[in-house]
């Protein structure tokens, strides 16, 4: 009877008979195998095409099964692939070692076949839930954050980087919510932060934080970037060029246009997961944070949709043109800030 969750296995023995016949076992039960006969060739498979189990021999020439979970446990394309350990060695401190080094099972031969089976069976739904993780992580969290967990693990907390910070929000979006219905609302929203998101992750950056029709984007965290601060305005002006096309759109349908003002700061912050070990997300905190909060609700006064801090504007290269538009004593700042605006008619 053919397995009703098979799988893609990949066989490592140097034993030719005991790897063919092992080979033909799991087909019958509805698998699909591959083989080699040691751990090199082991590692060159792994790597080149998707397996969800390994079961490996440890005494092979070449590479041995202990190198082989060496190998595998630092590989972050490898580590979560299920291997279980088919082995003559009896020995308890070879199993030990084996379990240590990340092996899934062990099981010495001559292998019971049901036995065998059973473990193949519990490995493979564990792969499964482990990738439906991974999917789940990556629908809920940016590519960045997603990657950042995968790397390093989850710990409440942060650490100080150099980051640009962006916010943004659609002008006089209570007046637009007034004259339309909640379902053209929860539309408009939807379409808004799809193409936010879009011109935003583009250029590298996280968006972690969405109130309303306000969003919080970082540049430059988790991940560094050398350049945040020119991806973020790179970002900003392909928000603006978004929302004209859409405006393009709305207007054919009778709709009225929407705003958006962006502002942009750039320095130290500090980066991490807040909030509790059952509830949390990735953000930062810091005086680069308010200024860029404080930039935004500034492109009302000076009526330009998007505006920079002195830092930011200092790593721009000169392909982005900038204006300045001077000091301004900003809300909540006990010292004038040098604010720039950036004209959105350039081609970025």
């Amino acid at each position: 009877m053919a397995n009703k969750s098979p799988g893609r296995l990949l066989v490592v023995d140097d034993n030719k008979v005991n790897r063919l016949l092992l080979g033909r076992s799991l087909e019958q039960q509805g698998h699909t195998v591959e083989m080699v006969e040691n751990g090199r060739q082991a590692l060159e498979m792994m790597h080149t095409k998707p397996f969800d189990l390994v079961l490996l021999d440890i005494e092979m020439p070449e590479m041995d099964g202990y190198q082989v979970l060496d190998k595998v446990s630092v590989d972050l394309r490898l580590r979560d692939i299920p291997i279980i350990i088919t082995s003559a060695l009896e020995e308890l401190s070879s199993v030990v070692k084996c379990i240590e080094m990340g092996a899934e099972d062990y099981l010495t031969k001559p292998v019971n076949p049901v036995l065998l089976k059973a473990r193949i069976g519990a490995s493979l739904e564990k792969k499964r839930l482990r990738d439906q993780q991974r999917e789940l992580i990556r629908k809920f969290a940016t590519s960045e954050v997603a990657t950042d967990l995968e790397t390093s693990g989850f710990s409440l907390g942060g650490k100080f980087v150099e980051a640009t910070v962006m916010f943004s929000d659609i002008r006089s979006f209570t007046t637009i919510v007034e004259s339309q219905t909640p379902a053209e609302t929860i539309e408009l929203l939807n379409t808004y932060y799809t193409l936010m998101f879009e011109a935003i992750s583009d250029q590298g950056g996280v968006v972690n934080q969405m109130v309303g029709d306000g969003l919080m984007a970082i540049f430059g965290a988790p991940l560094p970037q050398a350049d945040h601060c020119e991806r973020a305005v790179k970002a900003s002006l392909d928000m603006i060029e978004m929302i004209q096309l859409l405006n393009v759109d709305r207007l054919a349908q009778g709709k009225a246009e929407i705003r958006i003002g962006i502002g942009i700061a750039s320095g130290q912050v500090i980066a991490g997961y807040t909030g509790t070990m059952r509830r949390a997300t990735y953000t930062c905190v810091g005086d680069t944070v308010n200024l860029a909060a404080r930039m935004e609700s500034h492109t009302k006064v000076v009526g330009k949709p998007i505006l920079i801090d002195g830092a930011t504007r200092n790593a721009l290269s000169s392909a982005i043109n900038v204006g300045e538009e001077g000091p301004f004593q900003l809300k909540g700042k006990t010292v004038e800030v040098q604010v720039f605006s950036v004209p959105v008619s350039q081609k970025n």
